[in-house]
């Protein structure tokens, strides 16, 4: 008897989890229990021949308006994690909107979907214009700076500032040599995560192996996605913007930025997406974010740094006064 090929076989398992979550009960896929710090409203999204909530939070600011403030959350968060930057930007004088994108957060999570930068960017703009606003500062963490660095291209005259935090995309992986994991491969190792191995993702990544009770709420997040009989889906939409920033890099764009630009970079982070699969050689000098940082700088018309010396990948959770100060001193400025 001849076994089915191994792309077959995945089709096959795939197709058996849309049938065995069509009469489940969903619990945690678009994070239902997952209370939010501020209320949450949807937006509807109509493309790709389907209508999608893209699910957001809209802080406004005490006193007098001084601008709005568009916060870009990473791929392993959604906008909950902007909470203090959100209280300390409404305290200022800044109104905060905090959209959880397409496949990410309290959002849709679609069966298909072609996941771009340009996209989700488009989908971003859609939003403001339902809430009326014309021109914003952007702040991008993470895979969120590669998406306000899109914005921002696409955008230019919506773009007020720039704010990049740690962002990934600061280098082009697979022109560096890093192997190209097909979808498949990364969809199966989605599907392998659990609540430890998120952990020691994050403790060894992020924080250094120093763990606070703080940081305890971004493990679970999305360990909630792992719990839910529909994560065969969250899976998929993870496979697809894992390959989404690999393959469309935006570090070779920075020289066409036109606004005010600031990169926040935490000097110990040494994130680098395709690190595990590296060989040696490569793997050593991937994800240098001091080098990184500095090449950015100089790449980009009009920016400035502010090194964070001893801090890792999210210096808004790991050193929130020292992100705060640098960040509204920027924004004073513009």
């Amino acid at each position: 008897m001849q076994h089915p090929a191994p792309s077959i076989r995945l089709l096959l398992s795939t197709l058996f989890l849309v049938l065995l979550t069509a009469t489940a009960q969903a619990a945690g896929i678009r994070l239902e229990d997952f209370a939010y710090p501020f209320p949450v409203q949807t937006f509807v999204v109509e493309g790709q021949r389907q209508t999608l909530e893209m699910a957001y939070m809209d802080r406004k600011a005490e006193g007098e308006e001084h601008g709005v403030v568009l916060l870009l959350h990473g791929k392993n968060f959604s906008g909950a994690y902007w909470e203090k930057t959100a209280r300390a930007l409404s305290a200022e004088g800044y109104r905060v909107v905090m959209p959880d994108q397409i496949g990410f957060g309290k959002s849709s999570k679609p069966h298909h979907y072609q996941f771009s930068f340009h996209q989700l960017a488009t989908n971003t703009r859609d939003l403001l214009d339902h809430l009326q606003v014309e021109e914003v500062f952007v702040l991008g963490h993470s895979m969120g700076g590669m998406l306000a660095t899109r914005f921002a291209l696409l955008y230019p005259e919506r773009t007020r500032a720039l704010v990049l935090e740690n962002p990934i995309g600061l280098e082009d992986w697979l022109a560096e040599g890093v192997s190209y994991p097909n979808i498949e491969q990364t969809y199966r190792a989605e599907l392998r995560k659990t609540e430890e191995s998120i952990r020691a993702y994050q403790l060894s990544s992020y924080y250094d192996g120093q763990w606070k009770a703080a940081y305890d709420p971004w493990v679970r997040l999305l360990a909630s996605f792992c719990e839910s009989p529909e994560y065969a889906f969250m899976a998929w939409n993870q496979a697809l913007t894992t390959d989404m920033v690999l393959t469309q890099p935006v570090c070779h764009e920075f020289g066409d930025i036109a606004a005010p630009t600031l990169l926040i970079i935490g000097q110990r982070d040494r994130t680098a997406i395709g690190r595990a699969t590296a060989p040696p050689e490569l793997k050593a000098r991937l994800g240098n974010y001091p080098e990184l940082g500095r090449a950015a700088l100089a790449a980009i018309p009009d920016a400035e740094l502010v090194e964070l010396e001893g801090i890792g990948h999210l210096p808004h959770i790991e050193a929130f006064p020292l992100f705060r100060e640098a960040l509204l001193e920027f924004l004073e400025k513009q």
